[in-house]
């Protein structure tokens, strides 16, 4: 199953067409950490993230893992953690996945740069939540209602086109 994010505003999975924002500088074949790009490319999906305080555990084929406050995904290229889950807080530069906003209420990771991580290529892209569509800093977010629907619908070897 792919799901297909066919412009900067339009996710389609199966007969679902979802509207969707992704990074504000659109999207590169060449992205870099920082540059507020989504990769292009076809990429596996890894863990859901899910905040048990705000969202009941989507149902979902995807392995999950619940969100605390401890929690972080590293961005600091210098590190041999970058682009993977940390431990906070952290003197890394990081994203912290328990965040006040209600963006990553539910988050799936995108396995960009993900198997043979490459430091300066692009940390943290996840599918998350948007309440408001404003472009993201790289990833590509969703309402909380497509982000359960994309939830339920997605199998463990979906992969995601990034046009």
């Amino acid at each position: 199953m792919i799901i297909n994010i066919k412009n900067k505003y339009t996710l389609i999975i199966e007969d679902f067409k979802l509207k969707c924002c992704i990074g504000r500088s659109g999207s590169k074949k060449n992205k870099r950490e920082s540059d507020g790009s989504t990769p292009k490319g076809i990429f596996s999906l890894g863990k859901l993230y899910w905040r048990p305080d705000r969202l009941d555990k989507p149902e979902t084929k995807l392995n999950c893992k619940t969100i605390n406050k401890k929690m972080g995904w590293c961005t600091d290229k210098t590190s041999k953690n970058y682009n993977k889950e940390i431990t906070v807080p952290s003197k890394l530069k990081h994203e912290k996945l328990f965040r006040k906003d209600n963006k990553y209420d539910g988050l799936i990771v995108i396995k960009y740069n993900f198997i043979k991580t490459v430091k300066g290529l692009g940390s943290a892209i996840f599918i998350h939540i948007t309440k408001n569509y404003k472009p993201t800093a790289g990833c590509i977010a969703v309402s909380k209602k497509d982000f359960l629907i994309l939830a339920r619908i997605i199998k463990k070897n979906s992969k995601i086109l990034i046009n």
